[in-house]
């Protein structure tokens, strides 16, 4: 390959899509990515950029000092204690919306932290949620991490995502409205909240997996949904849910980023990161929280 960048492909991007979402195992993966790419060593430059690189994630400084930053416990469903990072502006005017970060299927890591501190800065109070607290919490173990979540039930999570907005619409400075956001796993946890909680005053969710359409006449937040356009496994479920939303008169916007992949907005995958489209879905997001939660 000499000193050339590998190429990478559609095909190889799917193919780490099939790796974590748990239909594909690490031996596999590589064994499918080896044919892809031509040869092992092509195999091994190309998995690091599929793959996040949490060496990356800081985007914004822990320390910041427009912001103040916490690990903070709180009380969740059934006796649990959930484990959460919350970031809130200094500069806050009175009291302010909060939104719920909801992380993907990785648990809650720096990029996830750092999400959670860009949202602060646009003027919410931020909880970055460990929906794994039931478990122990997120492991430093990546492939860990991933292993866990099929231990977790979906009845579970919404509760604890409730218990999760019911503290953030109570802390001190909040003016008890509450939105949250979602990426993969958790852009599904959002819709799946979404139809769970009546007191959700907004949510996004970015390439999410869709709510039945017999669930959907209980939402009541307005919803914005994200998707990448080459991620088909996601998007198949987009015409049935938009149908639904129709039906019950929902208020939603759905966006497609044409050439986009899933995970389109997660910024240390190299391959996967798609800067024009997360940089557009995050102005519409920010701009959608600030009128939903103000």
């Amino acid at each position: 390959m000499d000193n050339e960048t590998p190429k990478i492909t559609q095909a190889m991007i799917n193919a780490y899509d099939e790796y974590t979402h748990l239909t594909l195992d690490r031996r596999r993966f590589m064994e499918k990515l080896t044919h892809l790419a031509g040869s092992g060593a092509a195999a091994a430059a190309i998995a690091p950029m599929l793959a996040a690189n949490g060496a990356k994630a800081d985007i914004i400084a822990p320390a910041d000092d427009r912001l103040t930053a916490q690990d903070v416990t709180y009380p969740g469903a059934g006796g649990v204690t959930m484990k959460g990072y919350l970031v809130k502006p200094k500069n806050a005017s009175g009291a302010i919306g909060g939104v719920i970060v909801v992380h993907e299927n990785r648990g809650l890591n720096n990029h996830i932290k750092d999400v959670a501190r860009r949202m602060a800065l646009e003027g919410f109070n931020a909880l970055a949620v460990d929906f794994l607290s039931p478990n122990g919490g997120t492991p430093a173990d990546e492939e860990q991490a991933r292993q866990m979540f099929t231990n977790l039930d979906a009845g579970g999570v919404a509760a604890n995502g409730e218990a999760s907005r019911a503290y953030l619409a109570g802390i001190s400075g909040a003016n008890g409205k509450v939105g949250a956001i979602g990426f993969c796993w958790g852009g599904g946890t959002v819709n799946n909240l979404a139809v769970k909680s009546p007191n959700l005053n907004a949510g996004v969710a970015y390439y999410g997996a869709q709510p039945k359409a017999e669930d959907v006449p209980a939402i009541k937040a307005p919803l914005m949904l994200h998707y990448g356009g080459l991620d088909e496994r996601i998007n198949a479920g987009i015409p049935a849910f938009k149908a639904a939303l129709e039906k019950n008169g929902k208020t939603f916007e759905i966006f497609v980023y044409e050439g986009a992949n899933h995970a389109f907005n997660n910024d240390t995958s190299s391959a996967r990161y798609d800067k024009a489209a997360a940089d557009l879905a995050w102005s519409r997001t920010v701009a959608f929280f600030k009128k939903n939660l103000a």
